[in-house]
């Protein structure tokens, strides 16, 4: 008995007749993109059901210029980066958003000459639909190759100098703004802050909130105590400043790992806390919940961060053009202040 014959693949002109509209509105409908109606999307949907249409993936790439692929790029020197908790709630985020969409993340870590280079071929090249770029400290190479790119960029936290056209950050200054106003009210005169990196953005924002509410209460700014956004850099800024101004009765950290840093060379030093010396954080991280004492922090909306980035890199994709957003902060008050 002969074989049955192959079947025949259906196509996408086959697509649209079915559903009543043009090639070029099932296209757009099959691919997610913007201004197609409800009614028609479904009636194309319904048309590929019946039957049994299998977009062939390698035409279609060809045919709208996309590769299916957004790219997560981090700049920094670590690669362990990825598993600092705050990454991998930006990550969750981003990939739950990108999901939604039908497109595939890859991550890309800029940690040395070589890694920037292939961060550089790739922006040029088109070798992803779109880039989200993180950490960025000030004359990074990769701002300058963004600008440039031939694809969307969009930040995640704004570089140091003009802001970028399209960006997703926090409200950097007004939390760390809240968090000295609250060791303020609660009797601390003599605040200190142990900041990030000030070359990254986020490290200057959040010192320059901690000033002015220090300013605004009448009171003495401490100098910066730098850290790097990890916890032993917290402990070492924490020992510097105790050896320094051993009268300091209130810290704010820049993130929750210096702070859990802070806590512990304070422990180590037999200062009580809150009573000696009060701390506050800022992200919300698991570490805050489990510190000792509980740290006080400023919550940011982590994974809404990498999921709004995501958004805004589907919408660029897409031909549209989004408005730059800052996402909220607020204080969460447990044992440490």
């Amino acid at each position: 008995m002969a074989e049955d014959a192959p079947r025949r693949r259906s196509t996408l002109d086959e697509v649209a007749e079915l559903a009543g509209v043009s090639r070029s509105v099932a296209s757009r409908a099959l691919n997610n993109a913007p201004h197609v109606s409800r009614a028609k999307r479904e009636a194309v949907e319904r048309a590929v059901r019946r039957l049994g249409y299998v977009p062939d993936t390698t035409a279609r790439a060809l045919a709208t210029r996309q590769t299916g692929v957004a790219a997560l790029v981090v700049s920094g020197e670590d690669p362990s980066i990825f598993a600092d908790p705050f990454f991998a709630q930006v990550i969750v985020g981003a990939s739950g958003a990108l999901e939604e969409a039908d497109l595939h993340l890859m991550l890309c870590l800029a940690a040395s000459d070589r890694g920037r280079k292939r961060v550089e071929e790739l922006l040029r090249s088109k070798g992803a639909d779109g880039v989200m770029l993180m950490a960025l400290r000030e004359d990074d190479p990769l701002i300058r190759t963004a600008e440039e790119a031939a694809m969307p960029v969009v930040f995640g936290g704004r570089p140091i100098g003009p802001a970028p056209r399209w960006y997703v950050d926090v409200d950097n200054v007004g939390g760390a703004r809240e968090a000295t106003e609250y060791l303020v009210s609660r009797g601390r005169t003599r605040v200190a802050a142990i900041c990030g990196r000030l070359d990254t953005e986020a490290g200057r924002a959040r010192y320059r909130g901690y000033r002015d509410a220090v300013l605004a209460a009448g009171l003495d700014p401490f100098p910066p105590y730098e850290g790097d956004f990890t916890e032993p850099s917290g402990a070492a800024a924490m020992a510097s400043l105790l050896a320094d101004r051993p009268e300091v009765d209130g810290v704010f950290a820049a993130n929750d790992n210096m702070g859990a840093g802070a806590l512990r060379t304070l422990r180590e030093a037999g200062r009580a806390v809150p009573g000696d010396v009060a701390v506050v954080g800022f992200d919300d991280l698991t570490v805050a919940r489990i510190a000792d004492p509980p740290l006080t922090t400023v919550r940011q909306p982590i994974q809404a961060l990498g999921r709004e980035m995501a958004r805004m890199l589907i919408a660029l994709v897409n031909g549209q053009d989004p408005t730059p957003l800052l996402l909220p902060t607020r204080l969460v008050v447990r044992a440490s202040a």
